[in-house]
């Protein structure tokens, strides 16, 4: 539900008002034809970000074109580096606990 109240979202929704209100006695152009494709696309990347928002969240990776995949990508090196330390503690006979929690 929180999602829905997004600003790119509400953005898309807005504009596509407003543009819907501009061309409704208006003839088709090509100028018009234009603007909504272009609604359009701004819709889908909204709904596009959502849902790499809401994967992000579960734990599923994102495309690398997203915009959310360079956090994913920190935080999957650091997990790495983490175990890295743990696995290392354990071959030296050291309690792992104190890095498992960082």
């Amino acid at each position: 539900m929180r999602y829905l109240f997004g600003t790119g979202l509400i953005g898309a929704i807005t504009a596509g008002y407003s543009l819907l209100k501009g061309t409704r006695d208006a003839p088709i152009t090509w100028r018009a034809v234009l603007a909504w494709l272009s609604w359009a696309i701004t819709l889908a990347l909204a709904i596009g970000t959502i849902v790499d928002m809401r994967r992000d969240e579960q734990g599923v990776m994102v495309p690398l074109d997203s915009p959310v995949a360079d956090k994913q990508l920190k935080e999957a090196k650091k997990m790495a580096k983490r175990e890295s330390k743990t696995q290392k503690a354990a071959k030296k006979g050291r309690t792992a606990s104190r890095y498992r929690n960082r």
